[in-house]
């Protein structure tokens, strides 16, 4: 069976802001499935947002535990994070879904696995997915040689720069501000 192959998703933390965004690309083997998948979701009304990369469905899957670990832990992302890796790497059916996630609030960045990592960048750039270090390259330089940008502006110029480079991500993004 052809793998489904997609996306590059990209988060900054920069100045005081949060933005997250990705790529609309879907992959079938070596042909485009669809050019418009949105691959970012807002959750508590904004105040946490998330993007996934890998299996659609899977994705899914995982942000609905997610947003379950959330209610349960009153909207704690670090705690709900830790929570959901525990029971991603442990539970015998999770253990086999194939998608990441990255989660934001105003102040942190998280990218969430399946092998129990929940990593926090150092750099303030959390990236998965096909492109992600042609993104996270980009936005690092952004960051240090074009601080005058926003956060917002420097996801936009990363996540185009890894499309122009990688042949699992396109130009249509989606780009979402966490809300303080």
């Amino acid at each position: 069976m052809t793998k489904i192959r997609s996306t590059t998703v990209l988060a900054v933390i920069h100045n005081g802001e949060v933005a997250i965004g990705a790529d609309g690309q879907a992959t079938l083997g070596h042909t485009v499935a669809k050019s418009n998948v949105k691959k970012i979701r807002k959750l508590l009304g904004g105040k946490i947002v998330t993007g996934f990369a890998g299996s659609t469905a899977d994705a899914f899957t995982l942000l609905e535990r997610f947003e379950d670990k959330l209610n349960a832990f009153n909207g704690n992302m670090r705690r709900a994070a830790i929570e959901l890796a525990k029971d991603w790497r442990t539970d015998r059916y999770l253990r086999k879904l194939e998608a990441m996630l990255i989660t934001c609030n105003s102040e942190e960045a998280l990218i969430v696995s399946g092998t129990g990592d929940v990593i926090e960048p150092d750099n303030g750039v959390a990236t998965i997915g096909s492109g992600s270090m042609y993104a996270q390259s980009a936005a690092m330089a952004l960051k240090k040689h074009a601080p005058h940008l926003t956060a917002e502006e420097m996801v936009r110029e990363g996540l185009n720069i890894a499309a122009d480079i990688c042949i699992y991500t396109n130009h249509n993004l989606v780009i979402e501000k966490v809300e303080k």
